[in-house]
Parts: C-alpha cells; sequence; structure tokens
C-alpha cells in the first residue's frame, strides 16, 4: 500500500522561536499571565503553561522572574496596574464628567472581573493584593478623583474613604442577577451622590 504522503511533499518547518528584547520577553509572559487569571486564581496558574505559550523553557522563564512566588507577585502587580488603567477618565474629562467616567468604569471592571477581584483583593491565596497594594490601589484611585474633581488636599480622607464604599457597592452591584440589579447609570449616579454628601459634610 502506498504511503499517503506524496515523496516530494515538502516537511513541517518548525515554528521559529522570536528573539525578544528582556523587557518585550517580560511583558509577553506577565500578558499571558494575566490572561489565565480570567480561567483560574493566582495560585493556579502554572508558569510551565505560561512558558509553554510563550514557546520558551520553563528555566527561561525563571530567568525573568527569578521564583514561581515572583511570577505571581509581578502577575498581580499588573492586575492592578490594568485595573487603574481601565477605571482611569478620559484625559479631558473633568469635574462631575470625570468623576462619572470613573465611577462607571470602576463598576464595569469589578463586574467583569468579580471572582477575580474578590479572590486578589478578599482572599486567602497565596499571592495577593496584601493590605499595602489595596491601600495602594484605593489612594491612587483617591488621588486621580480628586485630580478630576479639582477638589482641595484636605478631602482626601473622604475621597479615600468613598473609593472602599464605592468598591464595596460595586461589588454587591455585581452580585446580583442581571435583570434584577439597578441600571449601571442608576448605580453610578448613587456613588457621586454618595461622594457630593460627603464632602458638603
Amino acid at each position: 500500500m502506498l504511503n499517503s504522503v506524496s515523496p516530494t511533499s515538502p516537511s513541517p518547518v518548525p515554528a521559529r522561536r522570536v528573539r525578544l528584547s528582556q523587557d518585550d520577553r517580560r511583558r509577553q509572559l506577565l500578558g499571558i499571565g494575566l490572561r489565565m487569571l480570567v480561567e483560574r486564581p493566582i495560585q493556579d496558574l502554572s508558569v510551565d503553561a505560561v512558558a509553554a505559550e510563550a514557546g520558551i523553557s520553563r528555566t527561561l522563564l525563571f530567568h525573568y522572574f527569578p521564583t514561581k512566588n515572583d511570577f505571581h507577585e509581578a502577575v498581580v502587580d499588573a492586575a492592578c496596574r490594568r485595573i487603574l488603567r481601565n477605571t482611569s477618565p478620559d484625559a479631558e474629562a473633568a469635574g462631575p464628567e470625570a468623576v462619572g467616567q470613573f465611577v462607571t468604569r470602576y463598576l464595569e471592571q469589578v463586574d467583569r472581573r468579580r471572582d477575580f477581584y474578590l479572590a486578589l483583593v478578599f482572599g486567602s491565596s497565596p499571592v495577593s493584593f496584601g493590605l499595602e497594594r489595596v491601600e495602594t490601589l484605593r489612594a491612587t484611585m483617591a488621588r486621580r478623583v480628586m485630580a478630576a474633581g479639582e477638589l482641595p488636599e484636605d478631602a482626601f480622607p473622604v475621597v479615600h474613604a468613598w473609593t472602599a464604599y464605592v468598591e464595596d457597592r460595586a461589588l454587591r452591584w455585581s452580585a446580583l442577577p442581571h435583570g434584577t440589579r439597578p441600571p449601571l447609570a442608576d448605580e453610578a449616579d448613587q456613588c457621586q451622590r454618595a461622594l457630593r454628601a460627603l464632602l458638603a459634610a
């Protein structure tokens, strides 16, 4: 019986490994890690799976991140930066418009990644945001809201506490089934009204 493959058929050419700079490779590995976090908690993030998807060896991954925990920590930091980036108001927005954009985008962000956010901020996994990261995240968001609303420095404690309120409200709202929860616009408006009331007090 003749072989179905022609003797003249070309052999499959293996994919060439792309050489990346150290910074580009780190960004690639972190991007893969962030994408995998959509499907699994941080403690189940396999460095072997990440290395395989990047087309490198496990040993080479540890050249960029000395330990598995270092890689997990870097992924968590990247997740924090992503939250800040995804909730930032438009550069040209200011005042109530900018605050409204922040609240709306924050609610949307938590709704999209609720389980992931809960696990990192409040979970008991080996790697989490931790208290320092939580406070840094809230403080950065508070500073951005203050800048957007052109608020005085002495308003920081109020705005910082308000970010925790918005976080709690976002988690409660996103836990409700679609069709039973208040509209996004109404929820965002309630958060903004709370900030105005706190500042007035």
